[in-house]
């Protein structure tokens, strides 16, 4: 029994020498493979994979090989791999911010006047992709949206060590004199408020119907514990008309990003 156990747990040397090939051709097997399969599973090989699979210049040439160099060549990354990580993972966390699906997806909070509303620009958006927007009433309308990270793919362990950009961007144009309210909480666990941004209500003059306005804002070393990011918005007119002469808002985003873009 104990010659059959020695026997099964040694390893031939055919085998052990798979893992031990030349650099240049295990970088060129990593470029190859899915980049969470070279984090997860490659680096616990042996340590040779492991230095490789970690090492900065496998990371900065998979983001040379991609595209996803940073914009500023001044500015490089502390760290290519999660550099690499971010930019890959990076997209809009809200779903519907265009009323796209009307309001699918979001949380009516307070539903005044003639209620929420979805319409056409009336004024064409910086982003010719937004053919719609959501439009609030004569008495208060706030809709609100939960991102769950963990869901989205950021575990906790991540987002505890790592804490990366959270980048905030919100849309909004008047029609006539109106209010515009924004605010975007930072919740751990048990929904608790970590980190706020909630600038002062905006007032919008008639005047300036035609423009579009970009509220934006980058949560950064807010601490470990995020695992929730709570967005709202909207707000009403300030002429207490029926009908749907309040701010419009569209093309709202939550991303998570890198440090260096």
């Amino acid at each position: 029994m104990g010659d059959a156990l020695s026997r099964s747990s040694s390893v031939p040397a055919e085998v052990s020498s798979v893992y031990s090939v030349p650099l240049e051709i295990l970088e060129e097997i990593f470029h190859n493979l899915p980049h969470d399969q070279v984090i997860r599973c490659c680096s616990l090989v042996c340590k040779q994979w492991k230095e490789v699979a970690d090492s900065d210049c496998l990371w900065r040439e998979r983001c040379r090989r991609e595209g996803l160099l940073p914009r500023d060549v001044t500015r490089t990354p502390d760290d290519w791999r999660i550099y690499y990580v971010l930019r890959k993972k990076r997209r809009n966390l809200l779903k519907n911010p265009r009323a796209e699906k009307e309001f699918q997806f979001w949380q009516i909070v307070s539903n005044g006047g003639d209620n929420w509303v979805i319409e056409k620009p009336i004024w064409p958006h910086p982003n010719p992709e937004v053919q719609k927007n959501f439009v609030t009433s004569y008495h208060m309308c706030l809709k609100s949206q939960e991102i769950d990270l963990k869901s989205e793919g950021y575990n906790a362990s991540f987002m505890d060590q790592y804490q990366p950009p959270i980048k905030i961007t919100d849309w909004y144009a008047s029609r006539c004199n109106c209010l515009y309210k924004f605010q975007v909480d930072l919740l751990n666990q048990t929904k608790k408020c970590i980190q706020t941004f909630g600038p002062k209500t905006v007032y919008i003059e008639e005047q300036n119907n035609h423009l579009w306005y970009c509220m934006t804002h980058t949560f950064r070393n807010y601490g470990p514990g995020v695992r929730y990011i709570h967005f709202m918005h909207g707000g009403k007119d300030c002429i207490y008309w029926a009908g749907w002469y309040g701010v419009r808002v569209t093309d709202s985003c939550v991303e998570v990003c890198p440090e260096v873009e």
